[in-house]
């Protein structure tokens, strides 16, 4: 046991000696530092941005027959922003037609699609010529005979195409 502490403290005396031998380096330093700057900056705006937004045209649900279209040209003086909206005949008178169909006025309903020549055309092929005055079947086509739009044949005169009037509120002239 002696020997274990006679050890330990040889070893102590010589681990610590080495410290206590050393001489700390001391430096001193001085520095002394001026700095100077000076900058102009001149900024010239020879023209200004685009401004030329187009018009934003959105149909919030499907139930609208139209549809939207805009743009916008810019140049360095002059900017142009146009939109608009363009009908769906066909369209509408689809809505229509099931509208009625669904209020329980089916003759109406079909009347209402055979304003299409196709629909028209095609009701005659299948033998159930498009209703008019009220009539149907074998007593419409021969007002549609008499009216000159069917002629021998079953052959279908297409009206002339006349131009579509705007939508006026009643009252309007």
């Amino acid at each position: 046991m002696n020997k274990k502490i006679a050890l330990t403290a040889v070893l102590f005396v010589m681990t610590t000696s080495s410290v206590w031998a050393v001489d700390p380096i001391v430096t001193d330093s001085t520095s002394n530092s001026t700095s100077y700057s000076r900058t102009e900056s001149t900024t010239t705006v020879k023209s200004p941005p685009p401004t030329a937004v187009a018009p934003a045209i959105t149909t919030i649900n499907n139930d609208v027959c139209a549809t939207a279209a805009s743009g916008a040209v810019q140049t360095q003086i002059l900017g142009i922003s146009m939109g608009g909206t363009t009908r769906d005949m066909n369209c509408e008178r689809i809505k229509l037609s099931k509208n009625l169909y669904d209020m329980g006025m089916k003759v109406a309903a079909v009347a209402t699609l055979c304003q299409d020549d196709r629909v028209f055309k095609a009701m005659l092929d299948a033998g159930t010529p498009c209703p008019i005055q009220g009539k149907i079947g074998e007593q419409a086509k021969e007002l549609w005979i008499a009216k000159g739009r069917i002629k021998e044949n079953d052959i279908v005169q297409l009206p002339e195409k006349k131009k579509e009037e705007p939508v006026r509120e009643s009252g309007e002239k």
